[in-house]
């Protein structure tokens, strides 16, 4: 088969989940021997060479077309006065995006357009327009790497300033209009989690809704036996633009560290992500240690004890919990932080919530009662039976199939 894939950022380097998440579709389905097009936005923050995944060999092409996405508070203000549409959706809208994807399908058969998350479902209502005017549109998949208006309603449901609360309200408000409006114009919705499927369903997306979870190459986290973590020590990797991976830190490091830190004043907590504001880059004296943007995620995670996921909103699937348990470590999380993965507490995985959870639980993890090891080792194995991203490529591959008669 021949698909199109149309991605809101080239993702490469392999820096953050969304970016692996849409580059494992990719390079699965072409060493499964499909044909890949890939159409991505080329933003200013992750702007990439033409080049950049030629190494994906003779069977994927990248074509990009650059767009200024980055956040103006001019543009932002305009965008709350006299549109109806989400601004962080909004950014990705271009006309020249829209016009190199109808090039594509005037010029070649393309089998499936598969769309990359919300911030592209867009460019499915300026297909459904050409096609009124006689272009021959395929089969189109939102691949739904989550739900963004719950995302902001939780954000916005725990912010305690007013006037931050309610923009936060209004975006979320907005985002939830935009998907109700664009899931229909989808033949198949492919969620990240089942708990997102059911969500989707509920907000009236036609069917087939199914659940495909991210795969990724797991050759990419295999154990080094020359790095040994260091004892009594935790850590956090994420990307810290992303609002729910701030939000979490801010309540480890308010709600839960000041305690462990009183309590276990050598235990130290080693922090890691793109895009990390500069108040956390600066020097600490209570056993933190932030590092920003770290090279190899693999190495990083490898170095440490035990892995941290202290997420409170959001939706999806965390790619960074997958690649830690192909590496074999602990991971203490919350509920809502594993929400999708098929994780068992106390066998592969540790899930807490509140915050006096989460100081009992490390408490436990520090006096040795945490059977650390086991729990890791049972981690690698889930993850390799759930999570290989050869599994993952069977499920998008089945589900394309279901969609070759919609051809004819």
């Amino acid at each position: 088969m021949h698909l199109l894939q149309l991605c809101p950022r080239v993702p490469f380097p392999l820096t953050t989940g969304g970016a692996i998440a849409m580059y494992d579709v990719a390079a699965g389905l072409v060493q499964a021997g499909h044909r890949v097009t890939m159409l991505a936005i080329n933003t200013p923050k992750h702007h990439q060479a033409a080049d950049a995944l030629d190494h994906l060999g003779p069977n994927f092409r990248l074509v990009t077309v650059d767009v200024n996405t980055d956040l103006s508070p001019v543009k932002a203000l305009k965008n709350l006065l006299l549109s109806r549409q989400p601004y962080i959706v909004e950014r990705f809208i271009s006309p020249a995006v829209g016009e190199k994807l109808v090039e594509i399908l005037q010029h070649e058969t393309v089998d499936v357009v598969q769309f990359e998350g919300t911030f592209a479902a867009w460019y499915a209502e300026f297909l459904g327009r050409r096609e009124s005017a006689g272009l021959r549109v395929p089969p189109l998949v939102l691949r739904a790497h989550n739900l963004e208006h719950t995302i902001w309603h939780m954000l916005a449901g725990r912010e305690k300033n007013p006037l931050k609360r309610r923009y936060l309200r209004d975006m979320a408000a907005r985002l939830e209009r935009f998907e109700r409006r664009h899931l229909p114009q989808f033949d198949a919705v492919a969620a990240i989690t089942d708990d997102d499927a059911q969500r989707l369903r509920a907000l009236g997306c036609p069917e087939p809704v199914v659940f495909i979870p991210a795969g990724a190459d797991l050759s990419r986290f295999q154990p080094d036996p020359a790095i040994q973590a260091k004892p009594r020590t935790l850590f956090m990797i994420g990307s810290l633009n992303w609002l729910p991976n701030l939000e979490g830190l801010h309540w480890l490091l308010r709600e839960v560290w000041p305690t462990i830190h009183t309590e276990m004043p050598d235990v130290e907590l080693h922090i890691a992500g793109s895009g990390t504001p500069d108040e956390l880059l600066q020097p600490r004296t209570d056993g933190v240690v932030v590092h920003g943007f770290v090279e190899s995620a693999s190495a990083f995670m490898q170095q440490y004890e035990l892995m941290l996921v202290p997420l409170l909103s959001g939706g999806g699937m965390r790619i960074k919990i997958i690649e830690g348990m192909a590496l074999g470590k602990a991971i203490l999380s919350t509920t809502l932080g594993a929400e999708g993965i098929a994780v068992r507490d106390g066998h592969d995985i540790v899930l807490r919530d509140s915050a006096a959870a989460w100081v009992d639980a490390l408490r436990a993890w520090y006096r040795g009662e945490v059977p650390v090891a086991a729990i890791g080792a049972a981690a690698a194995r889930t993850a390799a039976e759930c999570y290989d991203r050869r599994r993952v490529t069977e499920q998008f591959v089945n589900l394309y199939e279901r969609l070759r008669p919609v051809l004819a």
